[in-house]
C-alpha cells in the first residue's frame, strides 16, 4: 500500500514538472512578459486608449529577411506543440485520438467550430470597440497586407500558428494532464483560460477579460465533445479575422476606426 502511495505522489510530481517545463516553453513565458507589459502600460504616462499595440509587425526591412525570420517564428514556435504530442505519446495511446485532433469527423468538427466563431468571434470583435470606446483597451495596429506579396499567407499562417499552439497545449495537452493528476472538471477548467488569456493582456484589460470567456467557453466545449478540433478551427478564422480581416477593414473604411 505504502508503495502505491509513493508511486501515486512520484506521478503527480513529475507530470506537475512536466506541465511547467512545457508551459514554460511554449505560451508560459509569452503570458508572464504580456502581464508584465501591461503592467507597464497601466503604470504609464499615457493613458491606455492612446497607447498602440502591433501585431505581426515586420521583422527587418528587408523583404527575404523578413519572410525568413516570419517563417522561422512560425516554426520553432510549434517546436513546443510537437513536444507537447511526444509526451503525449511515451504515457501511452495515440495522442492525436487522445484529444480529438483528427479527421475523424470533419463535418462535425468544422460545424461546431463556425458555431464558436459566432459565439465567440462577434462579441469579440463588439467587446474590442465598446473597450477603445471606454478606454481600457489600446489602439491595436494591424500589419499592413500590401506590405509583399507573401504577407497574406503568412498571416494566415501566423493565425494558424496561434490556434495550434493554444487549443493543443493549453486545452488537449494541459487538460488531459491535469485529469490524470487527478484534477476534477472544475478545478481543471481554471488554469487553461487565465494563461490563454494572460499571453493578450498586452493589448489592454477588454482583450484580457474576452480571452477568459472564451478560454472557458472553449474548456467546457473539450469536456463535453471531447475534441480539440473545433477549437482548433474556430481559433483559426477568428484569428484570421483578426489579423487580415481588421487589416482590410482599417484600410478600407478608415473613418470607422
Amino acid at each position: 500500500m505504502s508503495r502505491a502511495v509513493d508511486w501515486a505522489r512520484f506521478r503527480r510530481r513529475r507530470l506537475f514538472t512536466e506541465i511547467a517545463i512545457v508551459l514554460g516553453v511554449s505560451l508560459g513565458a509569452s503570458a508572464v512578459y504580456s502581464v508584465v507589459n501591461l503592467i507597464g502600460r497601466l503604470t504609464a504616462e499615457t493613458a491606455l486608449a492612446d497607447q498602440t499595440a502591433t501585431i505581426n509587425g515586420s521583422l527587418s526591412d528587408r523583404a527575404w529577411l523578413d519572410l525568413t525570420y516570419q517563417l522561422l517564428a512560425i516554426f520553432f514556435d510549434l517546436v513546443p506543440v510537437a513536444l507537447a504530442f511526444y509526451l503525449l505519446a511515451i504515457s501511452g495511446g495515440n495522442p492525436f485520438r487522445r484529444i480529438g485532433f483528427d479527421a475523424k469527423k470533419p463535418v462535425s468538427d468544422l460545424g461546431r467550430g463556425l458555431l464558436l466563431v459566432l459565439v465567440i468571434g462577434v462579441p469579440g470583435i463588439a467587446l474590442y470597440f465598446v473597450g477603445r470606446a471606454l478606454g481600457f483597451t489600446v489602439n491595436v495596429v494591424p500589419a499592413p497586407l500590401d506590405t509583399y506579396w507573401w504577407t497574406t499567407p503568412i498571416l494566415i499562417l501566423s493565425a494558424l500558428r496561434a490556434a495550434l499552439q493554444e487549443e493543443l497545449i493549453v486545452v488537449g495537452y494541459l487538460f488531459t494532464r491535469l485529469r490524470q493528476i487527478g484534477w476534477g472538471k472544475g478545478r481543471s477548467s481554471s488554469p487553461p483560460p487565465c494563461c490563454a488569456a494572460a499571453t493578450t493582456s498586452t493589448q489592454g484589460i477588454g482583450p484580457f477579460f474576452g480571452n477568459v470567456v472564451m478560454g472557458v467557453v472553449f474548456g467546457w466545449c473539450y469536456w463535453r465533445w471531447g475534441r480539440v478540433m473545433p477549437l482548433v478551427i474556430a481559433h483559426w478564422i477568428i484569428d484570421i479575422a483578426s489579423f487580415v480581416g481588421y487589416a482590410w477593414a482599417l484600410a478600407t473604411f478608415p473613418s470607422l476606426f
